[in-house]
């Protein structure tokens, strides 16, 4: 009965979320009061509280995001995350993308919006009328004229939006501005709700694989450089710096994303493309198995929003000849009509060679073939590498890199130096962002995967949790 009342009280705690750690059979508490003893005359409290002013005055908001998905073309094939909008606040599942400029939400009565999701997700609409805060944005507004283009939008009007998107798919709707609850690390591995009043896109429209219920979310979060996305906005009004990390976890799914300055692991960088609409940076060449590529200089964008990875036509026939050098017996057959697959039962990491791009101040970027071959049945793989054929306006081809090369990195985009860096990571680990500007204090942030649990709303919750009450009290009677 002594180890039946100990495992009950050791549920009761976990399920009241203390953290207990067991050790055979004991229970130890890691207890610790926050300000250490608290007697002392009001001299002390005072110097305490004016100790406290200055040292808020140096702190920096770092904000952790917790991501679900993966990168896996034969599966969720993108990362999202979860946000709180509204008074009364309501859970928001949201596509992280580096390649958009800003954040928007399916609305009420939106006319191609999808209602299911093979993630695993329960698909929420807003409403800006259900929030108490919530409002639209008109033409008049500041945001608005900063933002759109559009002629006709006059004052009074809302204040429209229209996205495309390199797939063929749009939304469109109607901007809204309310507030937004974010998690801010308030200590390692703890955070806070944060509040900030933002402004977004009401999609009442969507066309193409937007609607897909493969892959629905609720949205998309843009991370571009634009005045329009979350991470400018809150940096307009002070509350964080505009630099902001991701590290995708390509093994287990999930990973880190975070705004912050990160002080663990160092990254080193190299230079953003001046005036660029997207993360752009100079790409010096590529070596496949240490043998250098024939190909000219070139401009590559880096986009957690893409999956795969696309290169220039010359530097992708020049590199899929490279590949496949090794083994010229493969027979090598058209998927979906996108990809190029083929049978093979060896290790793939000793078969076929490391990718590694070289950009300006000798960064480079490796790709190992885990990461750019995968796998859709037992002894048949697919090559991620696709042929672009995208143009910048001004004819030049470009290369794209999403998250089979960003995979398995931790990626630091620091928006205020116009640097972006990398360094191989193991994205299931913890990073260290800092706080505190003067003295580098940092807080520790883990790695999530909110893809991993099933969800259960407040409500599920409380009526399990007060059964389970009951059962405990009456077997510890």
């Amino acid at each position: 009965m002594g180890d039946l009342r100990n495992g009950c009280l050791i549920l009761l705690l976990i399920l009241m979320g203390f953290g207990v750690d067991v050790k055979g059979e004991n229970l130890v508490f890691n207890v610790k009061h926050k300000y250490g003893g608290r007697n002392g005359n009001g001299s002390i409290l005072n110097d305490l509280k004016a100790h406290d002013n200055r040292r808020h005055s140096r702190m920096l908001t770092v904000i952790d995001f917790k991501l679900g998905g993966n990168g896996l073309p034969t599966d969720a094939a993108l990362y999202y995350t979860k946000i709180s909008i509204g008074t009364p606040s309501r859970d928001f599942h949201v596509q992280v993308d580096t390649g958009s400029d800003i954040l928007w939400v399916n609305c009420a009565s939106c006319e191609g919006c999808p209602t299911k999701s093979d993630l695993g997700i329960d698909l929420m609409t807003y409403d800006p009328k259900a929030s108490a805060n919530g409002k639209s944005v008109s033409c008049d507004e500041e945001f608005c004229m900063l933002n759109t283009p559009y002629s006709d939008c006059r004052t009074g009007m809302p204040c429209d939006f229209q996205v495309s998107y390199g797939d063929g798919s749009s939304t469109a709707g109607f901007f809204v501005k309310d507030d937004i609850q974010f998690e801010q690390v308030s200590g390692d591995l703890q955070t806070t709700s944060m509040n900030g009043s933002i402004a977004f896109g009401c999609s009442s429209r969507q066309s193409g694989e937007l609607g897909a219920s493969n892959q629905a979310v609720d949205g998309i979060l843009g991370f571009g450089q634009a005045s329009s996305s979350v991470i400018s906005q809150l940096a307009a009004t002070g509350k964080v710096k505009k630099i902001f990390a991701h590290c995708l976890d390509g093994k287990n799914g999930g990973g880190i994303f975070t705004i912050g300055p990160v002080v663990h692991p160092k990254v080193n960088t190299t230079p953003l493309v001046p005036d660029a609409p997207h993360y752009n940076v100079i790409m010096k060449g590529i070596e496949v198995g240490g043998q250098v590529l024939d190909i000219p200089t070139t401009m590559a964008i880096i986009d957690s929003g893409t999956t795969l990875a696309y290169l220039p036509h010359k530097v992708y026939s020049t590199l899929i000849d490279k590949l496949i050098e090794r083994h010229p017996q493969l027979n090598i057959h058209l998927v979906e009509q996108s990809f190029h697959c083929f049978d093979y039962t060896g290790k793939i990491d000793d078969g076929f060679p490391v990718v590694t791009f070289r950009f300006a101040d000798s960064l480079p970027l490796t790709v190992y073939p885990h990461d750019y071959l995968f796998q859709i049945e037992e002894s048949r793989w697919c090559i991620g590498w696709q042929d672009s054929k995208m143009q910048t306006k001004d004819g030049s081809e470009i290369t794209l890199l999403g998250d089979l090369a960003l995979s398995n990195k931790l990626v630091v985009y620091d928006i205020e130096n116009q640097t972006i860096g990398w360094t191989e990571y193991d994205c299931s680990s913890t990073i260290k962002l800092k706080y505190e500007e003067s003295s580098g204090s940092a807080y520790t942030v883990a790695s999530h995967n909110i893809s991993s649990a099933p969800m259960m709303d407040s409500t599920k919750f409380f009526t399990f949790f007060l059964i389970i009450i009951s059962i405990l009290f009456n077997l510890l009677k």
